[in-house]
């Protein structure tokens, strides 16, 4: 059993985000957890990830902490997630996000291995 704290995470640089801070709770690095990681996101004002395209062969679950996130799908709609809320993603779905506020909005996120089975 590994217990996690948020004064232990490390941010990282996650690819395609800004006017963001990422960190991770628990992964192959972090606790050995071989099948999925778990990690926050922090989106100030305006923060967001790029368009990530379908070619991302993992599933991935967000749920907002705090605040509201703005999801984009590939044919545009808009989702609008709010604390409490959650939006999923199959395999190879494309998504953009932003936060669209003048408040900082966090996010839990939990994102499958490529190899686990």
């Amino acid at each position: 059993m590994i217990k996690r704290t948020v004064s232990e995470l490390k941010p990282y640089d996650a690819p395609g985000h800004f006017g963001c801070t990422a960190m991770r709770y628990h992964g192959k690095d972090e606790t050995g957890a071989e099948k999925f990681w778990i990690g926050k996101s922090i989106f100030l004002p305006g923060g967001g990830a790029e368009w990530a395209y379908e070619d991302n062969p993992l599933e991935k679950v967000y749920y907002v902490l705090r605040g509201e996130m703005t999801v984009t799908d590939k044919d545009g709609k808009i989702y609008k997630v709010k604390a409490g809320e959650s939006i999923s993603f199959p395999p190879n779905e494309g998504r953009g996000l932003k936060n669209e506020t003048n408040e900082a909005a966090e996010m839990l996120v939990i994102i499958n291995y490529p190899d686990a089975k």
